[in-house]
């Protein structure tokens, strides 16, 4: 960490800092903040895999029962079965 930048939680680690916040409420330390700006470059790659058009529609329908997404729900049954499989 740099000695230039002031901190709010006065500690020394990252990790510290990872722990105050966990304990603490950003909007109560409000006014001891000032704004910045900076750039995200966020790199993700995505891959389409076809589905046959009634699979496609259970895949949506079971994902939207669980509550989540249809990609998220297709992403953890590959995970499971490449770590079955390797297992």
């Amino acid at each position: 960490m740099s000695d230039d930048k002031t901190s709010i939680s006065q500690v020394n680690t990252y990790q510290e800092i990872g722990e105050f916040w966990d304990a603490h409420d950003s909007a109560d330390f409000w006014q001891q903040t000032e704004q910045v700006e900076f750039d995200v470059d966020l790199k993700t790659e995505a891959r389409y895999y076809a589905l046959e058009p009634k699979l496609a529609t259970q895949v949506a329908e079971f994902a939207r029962h669980k509550g989540i997404s249809a990609e998220t729900l297709l992403n953890l049954w590959v995970q499971e079965k490449i770590h079955e499989a390797a297992a």
